[in-house]
């Protein structure tokens, strides 16, 4: 079966006007100045916030 009636290309535009992507928000790394996600650990160096910091790369030796 075929549609009954054709459907605009504006109001197909309208309809998926939500399904755009956002880009993503990065921020500078305090401590070394890298790219990386807000309220996350920096991925280069492992900072956090200044009482916080994590291990990055290191391997635990047992």
């Amino acid at each position: 079966m075929h549609p009954a009636q054709k459907i605009s290309k504006s109001r197909k535009r309208k309809r998926r006007s939500h399904h755009a992507l956002s880009p993503i928000h990065y921020v500078r790394c305090a401590q070394c100045g890298s790219a990386k996600l807000p309220h996350a650990a920096c991925t280069n160096c492992g900072f956090v916030n200044p009482q916080l910091a994590i291990k990055v790369g290191e391997e635990a030796e047992a």
